[in-house]
């Protein structure tokens, strides 16, 4: 496990905690297994190589490279920015210093051209914990970072947990977990070209607080998706929409903590019609969480599945991606044989494809990546040969 607990995590554990006494004992049969096999595709050391993946889900090249950030370790101590080749060998891009260039990665990075983008949680303004985090660049060719943003901590935002999601036009947008007008988050946009930050929205706590993960882009309507892990008309997160031009906020569905879930974590998946889906950290019918359909149009909300907390997971602690025919594929942080699982979704119909026993990875905290021949991709913050994390693939 790692040395130190964020403070994002230290919210919701301790929300989960707060509600265990309501837990239903009963555990759930286990999901009959389909035809797939596990593989670790890479253990980190906590060295160099980085260490505890977090939030960030991996991407992939057209060479089927994948890339991804280490929150911790490296050259400097505050993280790195990895490519890992179909064969499991590792090559650290960028390892961050904790100051102006940014420290602690979490998020999800973005692939254009030669240029991944990216942010930090903390350093930038100051070192460590004393900055607010940035936005960056790093050309995958040279290795060479450059900084976008500095967050300044105040009305701008601070300590970006989120991937970034790009405009044809090339800006970026995300969001920061504390910060904005009332220090509730916000939502912002990045110009690349004049490194000029805009910010779209400050959270309120009325209208959601703390964003942890990413938006989700609907180019046709030219309308950013997301959730806020707390605040809403019952204190236990929205899902939002926000158009861009003019820059207008609603929300889609604010959630009781009930059946319904809390804590909405993760990115946001969005099939052909605009419905959206994603995970409730806790909440549910046994409090371990659910997975859930909102409907922008109706604003309405359909819990698929509720997990027991049992061998089918518990604490989904990100967000889901769909397939061309409807499932639906995530992770849990916990639960299975105590470490969380993989799973998919069919029809309401939940199958664990993986159960993490520490040795293999333990409490996965990202989305899963899916290719174009099905194999699915992803991290543990911990767990593994070194209990620094892994890299893992499932083949179908």
């Amino acid at each position: 496990m790692r040395n130190f607990v964020r403070p994002f995590q230290t919210r919701l554990r301790a929300l989960s905690v707060a509600l265990a006494f309501v837990l239903l004992s009963a555990l759930a049969a286990a999901p009959a297994a389909k035809a797939q096999s596990y593989k670790v595709l890479y253990n980190f050391t906590g060295g160099s190589d980085g260490a505890n993946p977090y939030f960030g889900s991996l991407i992939q090249d057209e060479a089927g490279n994948l890339y991804g950030t280490a929150s911790d370790a490296g050259s400097h101590g505050y993280g790195t920015v990895f490519k890992l080749t179909k064969s499991g060998k590792q090559t650290v891009l960028y390892s961050f210093t904790g100051g102006a260039d940014g420290g602690y990665p979490y998020a999800t990075l973005i692939l254009s051209g030669n240029m991944l983008y990216g942010t930090t949680g903390w350093g930038g303004s100051g070192n460590g914990y004393s900055g607010h985090g940035v936005v960056f660049q790093v050309n995958i060719k040279t290795g060479a970072e450059t900084v976008l943003y500095t967050f300044t901590g105040g009305a701008d935002g601070a300590t970006s947990y989120a991937s970034l999601v790009r405009d044809k036009e090339g800006n970026l947008y995300g969001t920061t977990y504390w910060g904005g007008a009332n220090n509730y988050g916000t939502v912002f946009k990045v110009d690349p070209k004049t490194k000029k930050e805009t910010v779209l929205h400050s959270f309120d706590d009325s209208d959601g607080a703390y964003p942890t993960y990413g938006l989700t882009f609907n180019p046709s309507e030219k309308t950013l998706f997301g959730t806020a892990a707390l605040g809403g008309s019952g204190s236990y997160g929205v899902v939002f929409s926000l158009t861009i031009k003019p820059a207008t906020y609603t929300v889609l569905y604010n959630f009781t903590g009930g059946s319904d879930g809390a804590a909405p974590s993760g990115t946001l998946a969005l099939d052909p019609k605009g419905n959206l889906y994603g995970n409730a950290n806790y909440g549910g019918a046994s409090g371990a969480g659910a997975v859930f359909e909102v409907v922008p149009k109706t604003k309405q909300e359909t819990v698929l599945y509720k997990f027991t907390g049992g061998t089918d997971g518990k604490y989904p602690n990100a967000g889901v991606i769909r397939d061309k025919k409807g499932n639906l594929y995530g992770t849990t942080n916990s639960g299975g044989s105590g470490y969380g699982v993989a799973f998919e979704l069919t029809k309401g119909t939940e199958t664990v494809l993986h159960s993490f026993d520490d040795t293999d990875g333990a409490y996965p905290d990202c989305g899963v990546l899916q290719d174009s021949k099905g194999n699915l991709y992803g991290t543990t913050e911990a767990g593994g040969s070194s209990g620094a994390g892994v890299v893992w693939e499932i083949t179908p």
